[in-house]
């Protein structure tokens, strides 16, 4: 398995419930595909560099995993049609290996 790090945020204006569920959608698509979550760090309400959707603030996390490299697809797909995901960044981690 290959160490990966998301980075992930949503509207600072959403519900603590929906954030809870994107987050135990995100690890239970790790975990179906016996990766591992390794940390997870919510750095909260950021600025952000310019206007997306008319936000300018948004509440991130960061979320360091091991998966394979096919199913890592699949997580992206899953934070691709989530509604409460703005944007989203996977990034493959060779120092963590």
């Amino acid at each position: 398995m290959k160490a990966y790090e998301l980075l992930y945020f949503v509207a600072p204006s959403i519900d603590e419930e929906t954030r809870t569920a994107v987050m135990t959608r995100i690890e239970s698509t790790i975990t179906d595909a016996k990766g591992a979550v390794d940390n997870v760090d919510n750095w909260g309400k950021r600025k952000l560099a310019y206007e997306i959707d008319g936000l300018t603030d948004g509440d991130y996390t960061l979320i360091d995993f091991h998966a394979n490299p096919t199913d890592v697809a699949e997580l992206d797909r899953v934070l691709r049609i989530n509604d409460a995901v703005v944007r989203h960044m996977i990034v493959r981690r060779t120092d963590r290996d």
